[in-house]
């Protein structure tokens, strides 16, 4: 070798090695970047939460008129109400369309129209999702809480079908084989199979949707719009989380200023605590097999 390709071949190393150093600088900044404000975020959230959980009775009172001390009961009961039927509905919906574009659809025309409307129903803004629900189950009726659950549903799918499907998709073609080996028919390769196999990445994209369903605002307002009192009708106006957060954190008083950061932290507590319980499931699981 020269010693001109000597050199040639030291400058290229050199020049990958300080792409390489201030790829990780810049890697390394935009994480500290992104964990400070989220801890700081974190931060006030507790600590103004943590404040009303504390003083105030959260668990055992409803909401209460402006400047006036109460609690979150109606809107927590009703949060859950909503939310459970409405993940109760899409995921299974969800989870079934997702197996059919994994595991059956391969390339044909309804598979495609299929993940196409996936993906627009999954980038939809959620207004839109509760202006649909309004004008099928709401307009000319009154609002309830089935309709903010459908709403929900509708935003449960999308995320539920994309993960199911990617999940699946990464099962090695070789477990299908050996069980096709086995004269193993299709529908119980999908459920004992390749489902199983993937059930933690399911589940992990069952607490995505919980996630982004919990906090929705919008769509509610156009269904399940909010109620002050205590109800477990579900063909009335119920009471939820988001918007009470939202009426009470748009108020001028601190009482209800108070309210709204509990709310807030409830959800943030709700949506930690599962996804610690599935992080807790799945290591199990890995440490048994």
């Amino acid at each position: 070798m020269t010693t001109t390709n000597i050199n040639r071949n030291n400058a290229i190393y050199k020049r990958r090695r300080l792409s390489n150093a201030l790829g990780l600088v810049f890697a390394g900044l935009s994480i500290v970047f992104g964990l400070t404000f989220l801890g700081l975020i974190l931060f006030k959230l507790f600590l103004s939460g943590s404040h009303a959980l504390l003083t105030m009775p959260i668990f055992t009172q409803d909401t209460p008129s402006p400047n006036e001390i109460g609690g979150l009961r109606n809107a927590i009961i009703g949060s859950i109400m909503v939310t459970g039927l409405g993940l109760v509905v899409g995921t299974p919906i969800g989870i079934m369309a997702g197996i059919y574009l994994a595991e059956f659809a391969e390339n044909s025309w309804l598979g495609k129209v299929t993940r196409f409307m996936n993906d627009i129903l999954l980038s939809a803004p959620s207004i839109v999702i509760g202006l649909f629900i309004f004008a099928l189950m709401v307009q000319g009726r009154n609002f309830s809480g089935w309709a903010g659950a459908m709403a929900l549903a509708l935003l449960v799918i999308p995320v539920v079908v994309r993960t199911t499907e990617n999940m699946l998709r990464l099962i090695p073609n070789t477990l299908r084989e050996a069980a096709y080996a086995l004269g193993t028919p299709k529908w119980k390769l999908v459920t004992s199979v390749t489902l199983r196999a993937a059930k933690t990445g399911v589940l992990t994209g069952i607490l995505l949707a919980f996630a982004r369903i919990s906090g929705e605002t919008a769509p509610l307002l156009f269904t399940a719009l909010n109620n002050q009192f205590f109800s477990t009708d579900m063909g009335q106006p119920i009471a939820n989380l988001p918007n009470v957060i939202y009426q009470y954190a748009s108020q001028p008083y601190p009482i209800s200023n108070q309210l709204a950061w509990a709310g807030a932290l409830l959800i943030t507590l709700a949506v930690l605590t599962l996804n610690i319980l599935a992080r807790a499931l799945s290591g199990k699981e890995q440490s048994s097999h």
